[in-house]
């Protein structure tokens, strides 16, 4: 009848109706029992006080055998029954006394954590040099390296070389985003110039990308010769290793990208990038001519990832040192499983020697804004719990996504949200001992704040 009972107040109402037998009925329900946990700790003390609450429900059952007019008397002892219900202090003395001091078994004592790289690992990861200094026929003010790895990400017995790095994206234009991300650029979003100075001095960028999506035929349809005024622009405002990205569009990106490398020649700039749906030849052949880095990017699979790798190599004349490879970021709730398990797998294949596939990775980490949970005010299921609030939400899933695949072996990650650029920097740079992370009291973990 949906009402919570306990076994005695079903005896009284028993009793208030004058009910001499039952019969054809079935009682069904379920039974709670209180157990004060501070009274009685673990072990035989636990076992002890559990057993008198089972024997208090034992009792009610009894008596409510008895209303049902079932001789009992013949089979229980009361005297036991009474005990049970109020055990004498002398029991629990014994009780408290038969509980072990806790002991470290000599084998556990005498055993060591020991860990070890896989012996498997015995190919290094392909370093990078991403940016060029004057003395180098460039323009940076300092160079980016990349890769370098002997082993799986942040193992402590084969330190990294070179820490993940975080690249911040620019736009030539201004285009639609998430609240959380648009606030921080409103004021510079019509000049990529002014974009790169603030991502750079404000929020710590350690390169900059360049979008020129105004070069979509169905955006703007801007002529390669004038979008590349913007990178010409960005080189001229910050002095970190650039990024050049075109719009998508495989017809028009070849054009652009090429005149791009040539505008940035010597510059060691990543040309973003060179895919099996479009000419990755002549891309390629554009980042040789100009000394700068050839981006190899493909959709989620290992076995395309090493045929663009091989074909930029052997038909484009890519060196080894000039490609960083992009297996394709799905994010958190978006597949992220996917793409971890896919880097990972690249990852783990280069350090045991496929030469086709031991390269530095970047991560198209700003991908997490496309999922609806980063960015919508509220599920657009109707029965749905409460999302929370996406201000933080939207940053939190950058930062998840950006930090999984950092496990999996990624180098460099683009980004957008200046909060989740900062927390992925510092979880990596803790992660390798280069800072100090802040140790939260975790014994007021009731009241702590996060």
């Amino acid at each position: 009848m949906g009402e919570k009972l306990s076994i005695s107040d079903l005896n009284k109402k028993l009793a208030e109706m004058d009910v001499k037998s039952l019969e054809g009925i079935t009682i069904e329900g379920d039974i709670e029992l209180e157990i004060d946990a501070g009274a009685g700790g673990v072990g035989p003390l636990f076992a002890y006080y559990f057993g008198e609450e089972v024997a208090k429900v034992a009792v009610q059952l009894v008596n409510m055998a008895k209303a049902f007019g079932y001789p009992v008397e013949s089979l229980l002892q009361p005297v036991a029954v009474a005990q049970a219900i109020s055990p004498a202090p002398a029991e629990l003395a014994k009780a408290a006394a038969a509980v072990p001091a806790f002991k470290i078994p000599d084998a556990l004592k005498s055993t060591k954590f020991a860990v070890g790289t896989d012996k498997t690992w015995k190919t290094q990861i392909q370093e990078v040099q991403l940016g060029a200094t004057k003395a180098e026929g460039g323009s940076r003010g300092h160079v980016i390296k990349i890769g370098g790895e002997k082993a799986m990400p942040f193992f402590f017995d084969a330190a990294m070389p070179n820490r993940p790095v975080v690249t911040i994206d620019v736009f030539d234009m201004p285009i639609g985003m998430a609240k959380a991300v648009k606030m921080h650029y409103e004021d510079v979003m019509n000049d990529p110039a002014d974009w790169a100075k603030k991502a750079v001095k404000e929020f710590k960028a350690d390169l900059v990308t360049t979008h020129l999506i105004s070069t979509d035929p169905l955006v703007k349809d801007t002529p390669a010769k004038e979008a590349v005024k913007v990178v010409e622009d960005v080189l001229q405002a910050v002095d970190v290793p650039i990024v050049i990205g075109g719009s998508g569009n495989p017809e028009k990106d070849v054009e652009v990208l090429s005149k791009a490398s040539e505008v940035a020649q010597g510059e060691r700039a990543l040309i973003a990038s060179a895919s099996l749906n479009l000419d990755w030849e002549a891309i390629g052949k554009a980042c040789v001519a100009n000394n700068n880095v050839c981006l190899a990017w493909t959709q989620l699979e290992i076995n395309s990832q090493k045929e663009l790798n091989r074909k930029l190599m052997k038909v484009a004349g890519v060196p080894r040192d000039s490609i960083v490879m992009d297996p394709t970021t799905a994010a958190l709730a978006y597949g992220m499983d996917f793409a971890y398990t896919n880097m990972e797998r690249i990852r783990l294949g280069g350090l045991k020697g496929d030469e086709e596939l031991n390269f530095p990775m970047s991560s198209g980490t700003t991908n997490a804004w496309g999922v609806r949970e980063a960015w919508m005010v509220n599920s657009p299921n109707k029965n749905d719990s409460p999302w929370g609030d996406r201000m933080l939400r939207g940053p939190i899933w950058e930062i998840l996504t950006g930090f999984s695949l950092a496990m999996a072996g990624v180098d460099i990650f683009m980004m957008m949200n200046p909060i989740a650029v900062a927390y992925l920097q510092e979880i990596t740079q803790s992660l390798m001992g280069l800072v100090k992370a802040e140790t939260p009291d975790t014994t007021k973990w009731i009241s702590m704040e996060v």
